[in-house]
């Protein structure tokens, strides 16, 4: 058990990392309006909840989208380290 990775650890790693480049990316844009916009838009496209609006509220949900995103897809890439790392020794 010495190459295997702790799935929670991963995921709230890369879901934490995940949510905060949205919501710094959401941030900077309601100040700058034209920041980010084809991010943002990328996110809206794979987050249903979530649209882009310059507002804070719209922010936050589009951090807490990614931060669920983050966990599963992080928790999921964990798993199948650890599933393929047994296989392929």
């Amino acid at each position: 058990m010495e190459n295997q990775l702790s799935v929670r650890a991963f995921g709230a790693a890369v879901g934490v990392f995940w949510a905060g480049c949205v919501f710094l990316v959401g941030l900077i844009n309601l100040i700058v309006p034209s920041y980010g916009l084809a991010f943002l838009w990328f996110v809206s496209s794979v987050s249903p909840g979530f649209n882009v609006q310059p507002t804070l509220l719209s922010v936050l949900i589009g951090t807490i989208y990614a931060l669920l995103e983050g966990l599963i897809a992080g928790g999921f890439i964990a798993w199948l380290y650890n599933f393929l790392s047994k296989i392929l020794k």
